[in-house]
């Protein structure tokens, strides 16, 4: 790309061909990269560079999660703007305090940092004409949709012979973070990687696009030093998540290292053994609840992989065996339904599996809050629908994700010598959000609760809450 330039005969940047499909896409909504160093910080450097020089007064921002992944990826080092823009000389005059860059004709882009969801707030007035996130995972559905709905065009002129849409916005991100799931929803699932489709309205009405962009797409990289970072990982699965950017695994989650739908998976079937069947249950009215049904063996139960080949799980194992999830159909967005409702959507599922006895299972604790003199689960109760409150306490939390660790290293064991924790293939809310869940980045040892969590915490109630029926517990200390 070559800008020509009043000073300056032309000054030219260069572009892989991922990243110049990006700017010369029709879309107006874009997500790039998905694995590690496939340009991405740079190509967002580079759109804003573009858009402020042609376009007289534009008002651009870029946003990173914290101020100093900020200016250490935008700012600091080679190939950051002041690098970029010196060729520009006078033209451009770079604050550093709030990071800006203001351009003579005025044109501004703004480099902001938004460490907290309610920070979306102090934006409510602004006019954005190009937005970008960098590493778009690692913010919410919240945060994006609402400066989504800042991006307009509002008195900006645009030059008749300016050939890229704007208002337009384009994100980089890798897989993993808090916003894996909302991210793969709205880019990666809906349709073939590469193609432009239209948004529902509902979700912006935008012209959307993923452009998939890896190590082998960036001729500037240097592969081979790269490659040798990404296998000093010591990770399988970190290092295939940096490389080919997969959707389906999260680079350091909490559960990424362990799980494989080959061994954790199987076919819903009949168990011929001593079991019991109980619900779980995680409440949300505006988020998403989630009720699961799982049988606990009482004894050694042979069972069918999706490869045909059978596996014994010993008594005291955990199948997951049925779950109901109360979404509306986006990610981490909840139905909204009473309790009365709900109630009635677990005695039809239960009557739908033919299950005559379920026992009541453990549940979140709030449900059993007194509001009014009536409480969630005494709705439920009325209902013919029990629980019991969750275990809690200290390490409660540190213990489910070890139970549930130890449960998933079992499964992969040939033979399984201890208990081990399985899904069957219904379940297709635990495979979509469990496997890929975060770790807590300022305590290792819990889950990232801003995550799409639901799930697991109705499966960590299940698995830490003592049963007379299992061995598959831990300790709390």
């Amino acid at each position: 790309m070559s800008l020509a330039d009043p000073e300056v005969a032309s000054i030219d940047f260069t572009l892989n061909p991922k990243q110049l499909q990006a700017l010369e896409s029709p879309a107006n909504e874009i997500l790039y990269g998905g694995a590690a160093y496939g340009g991405k910080s740079y190509l967002i450097r580079l759109l804003h560079i573009e858009a402020c020089y042609r376009i007289p007064g534009i008002q651009t921002y870029i946003f990173r999660k914290s101020y100093d992944d900020l200016l250490r990826n935008h700012v600091f080092g080679p190939g950051g703007f002041p690098q970029m823009l010196a060729p520009f000389g006078s033209l451009v005059e770079i604050n550093y305090s709030p990071p800006r860059i203001r351009w003579w004709n005025g044109s501004q882009t703004h480099l902001r940092h938004m460490q907290r969801d309610t920070d979306r707030f102090d934006y409510q007035g602004a006019e954005i004409q190009l937005l970008s996130f960098d590493e778009l995972t690692h913010f919410s559905k919240d945060v994006y949709t609402y400066l989504r709905a800042r991006v307009r065009l509002g008195s900006l002129e645009i030059p008749a012979d300016y050939p890229f849409p704007i208002p337009r916005i384009v994100n980089g991100t890798n897989p993993g973070g808090v916003g894996h799931n909302w991210v793969k929803a709205m880019w990666i699932d809906p349709a073939k990687h590469g193609e432009c489709w239209k948004a529902p309205d509902e979700d912006g009405g935008m012209l959307r696009q993923f452009i998939p962009a890896r190590l082998d797409d960036n001729p500037s990289a240097d592969k081979h030093e790269y490659e040798l970072r990404l296998r000093g990982l010591g990770n399988p699965a970190l290092e295939r998540a940096y490389r080919t950017g997969d959707w389906n695994i999260v680079a350091g989650g909490a559960l990424d290292d362990l799980w494989s739908e080959d061994d954790h998976v199987y076919p819903v079937q009949t168990i011929n053994a001593s079991h019991r069947i109980e619900r779980t249950f995680d409440y949300g009215s505006s988020k998403p609840f989630s009720v699961g049904w799982h049988a606990r063996l009482t004894d050694s139960a042979e069972l069918r992989r999706t490869d045909g080949e059978r596996r014994t799980l010993p008594a005291g194992s955990v199948v997951r065996v049925g779950e109901w999830y109360g979404w509306n159909g986006k990610a981490n967005e909840g139905s909204r339904l009473s309790p009365e409702s709900i109630a009635k959507g677990i005695k039809d599922f239960e009557e739908s599996m033919g299950w005559s006895s379920v026992a009541a299972g453990a549940a979140d604790r709030s449900i059993f809050d007194v509001a009014d003199g009536d409480s969630i689960a005494d709705k439920l109760a009325r209902a013919g629908i029990r629980f019991k409150p969750a275990a809690k306490g200290p390490g409660s939390r540190k213990a489910g994700l070890e139970v549930l660790r130890s449960g998933l290293e079992a499964a992969r064991q040939c033979p399984i010598e201890r208990s081990a924790y399985i899904v069957f293939d219904n379940c297709r809310h635990f495979v979509r959000t469990v496997p890929v869940l975060p770790r807590d980045e300022r305590n290792t040892e819990d889950v990232d609760t801003n995550a799409e969590d639901h799930v697991y915490d109705e499966v960590r109630y299940c698995l830490t809450t003592p049963s007379r029926h299992s061995d598959f517990h831990v300790r709390q200390h």
